[in-house]
Order: structure tokens, then C-alpha cells, then sequence
């Protein structure tokens, strides 16, 4: 905060604990900003270059109908490699590693799930918008987790467009214990079911089987990871499959659970621990 205070063109609006809200702090940026375009990056996103800024508005000038860009994330050196190569799976499935991806709901009908997840995908870790839209037409949900995937489901669904900005990336992962990502695993499935998504609870033996087959995919990769040590290599090998076991649990028990519980029991969401 104080390295923000310290440049005379910037402006720091301090907002109670009490008063925050993920959708509603956003709407209430868009209200007080003076510009035409206003961008998002999370406490914990660096930037990956000097030009990041700049590439993430670019798309704008393409269509008045995009009306929200994705820019790119790139995982920490020493990500879980559960969640490194997960976060570089979801970004290449976004579009080329140049220029900008334009998608509409309609991208991708009649080709798979797996697709149209691709394009419903969005992240406030590293994003952008345009103030009057999310002033006048569509603003946030004001919402205890998932804002911004529901920001880009209401915008496609009355016919705007979503950019991907490969060039404006940031340095970002979530740096999850082996006692958060169960919970932090539970905030992602609820919050998918809360925008209206059908999440299917896994049989014990598909369990079993996508436990067993992400374990050895990403042993795999683990070994052939160019950017880890030996010791590395050796200390993941072990570790990283208990993330996955726990993540895979936490879904299933996720998938499963009444909504109108999961909203009233805290304990069990990441979110819910960190703000009592």
C-alpha cells in the first residue's frame, strides 16, 4: 500500500473487511474510475514484462463487442507440479502464444465440454474490462467466490466476446499447502455448481483411475521438467501425488454436498477459513 501512496498520480481507496466483496469491490472500482478501460491484477500477480499493461488492453481496439480480456499466467519457479502444469494446460487451451483469441459462447458448439469450459474460462487474477459496460450493462456478482467466471457466463451469454492476451502474462500460482488444496478444491467445485454447472461426483473407480492416471502424467512430466533439480524431481515424486489424491476427494465430496450446507459451514472452504 505504501509504494502506491508513494506515486502522486495514484489513487488508494481503503475498504473495511466488513465492506469487501469480490464482485462488489470490483463494480465499485468501475464506479470511481476515470478511464474508459479498467484492468485487474490480484495482490500476488507480477507482471511479466514491461509491456504487460499495454497488451492487455490492446484487444479493445478489435471489436466493441469484447468486452473482457484474459491476459496470461505463468506459475511460480517451486509451483506444486500439480497446479503448475494445470494452470499451463487451462492457458494453452485459451488460444495461440501470439496475438489475441477472440471467443464468443458460440466458439465452439457441437465440439466438446472440454471446449466450451476453455471459453467460459476467465480469471480476475490477470483481466480487463471496459468501465461503462461494467457500469451501466453488466456489472459483477456480488458473490462469495467465482465472480469472475460468472462475469464472463453473463457477458457470452448476451452475445459480447472474450479475448485471450497470451502477451500480457503474469507470474501467478496459487501456493497451496497440502491441508488447503482440499478446501480451496471445494471453493472451485461450489462455485462452478452455484453459476449453474452440473458437477458429476465420480464413481469410486473412476476416482481411482483419474487419481491413478494424473499421478503418473504429471510423474512423467516431473521427470522431464527441465526447471527442477534432482532433488526436486525426487522430493515431488512423492509429494505431488498426495495433492492430487486430496484434490480428487475434495471434488467428489464437493460434487455431492447440499449447496444450502456449503454456504452455512465455513470450515470447509479456504475462503471461509482465511476470513474467520
Amino acid at each position: 500500500m505504501k509504494i502506491l501512496q508513494d506515486f502522486p498520480r495514484t489513487r488508494v481507496r481503503h475498504i473495511p473487511n466488513s465492506e469487501f466483496g469480490h464482485g462488489r469491490t470490483r463494480n465499485l472500482a468501475a464506479k470511481i474510475a476515470r478511464g474508459q478501460l479498467i484492468a485487474f491484477l490480484t495482490h500476488d500477480a507480477i507482471p511479466a514484462n514491461s509491456h504487460w499493461l499495454a497488451n492487455l488492453v490492446a484487444p479493445f481496439s478489435l471489436s466493441p463487442l469484447i468486452v473482457g480480456v484474459l491476459g496470461r499466467q505463468e506459475p511460480r519457479p517451486g509451483c506444486v507440479p500439480m497446479i503448475k502444469y494445470e494452470i499451463l494446460m487451462t492457458f494453452a487451451r485459451q488460444g495461440a502464444n501470439f496475438g489475441a483469441t477472440i471467443s464468443s459462447r458460440h466458439s465452439f458448439d457441437g465440439h466438446s465440454s472440454f471446449d466450451q469450459q476453455a471459453v467460459g474460462f476467465y480469471s480476475d487474477v490477470n483481466s480487463a474490462t471496459r468501465v461503462d459496460f461494467l457500469k451501466d450493462i453488466i456489472p459483477y456478482r456480488d458473490v462469495p467466490y467465482a465472480e469472475d467466471q460468472m462475469f464472463a457466463e453473463d457477458f457470452l451469454a448476451a452475445g459480447y466476446l472474450k479475448a485471450y492476451s497470451p502477451d500480457a502474462s503474469v507470474i501467478h500460482s496459487n501456493d497451496l499447502t497440502t491441508k488447503e488444496i482440499a478446501p480451496r478444491i471445494f471453493d472451485e467445485t461450489i462455485g462452478l455448481r452455484n453459476m449453474g454447472i452440473v458437477i458429476a461426483p465420480l464413481s469410486f473407480s473412476h476416482t481411482i483411475r483419474m487419481v491413478v492416471r494424473k499421478t503418473l502424467g504429471d510423474a512423467s512430466r516431473i521427470v522431464k521438467d527441465h526447471q527442477m533439480s534432482s532433488r526436486e524431481k525426487f522430493f515431488w515424486l512423492w509429494v505431488n501425488p498426495v495433492f492430487i489424491l486430496r484434490k480428487w476427494r475434495s471434488y467428489n465430496h464437493a460434487a455431492r454436498i447440499d449447496l444450502a450446507v456449503a454456504s452455512s459451514d465455513p470450515t470447509q472452504s479456504l475462503e471461509g477459513q482465511r476470513r474467520y
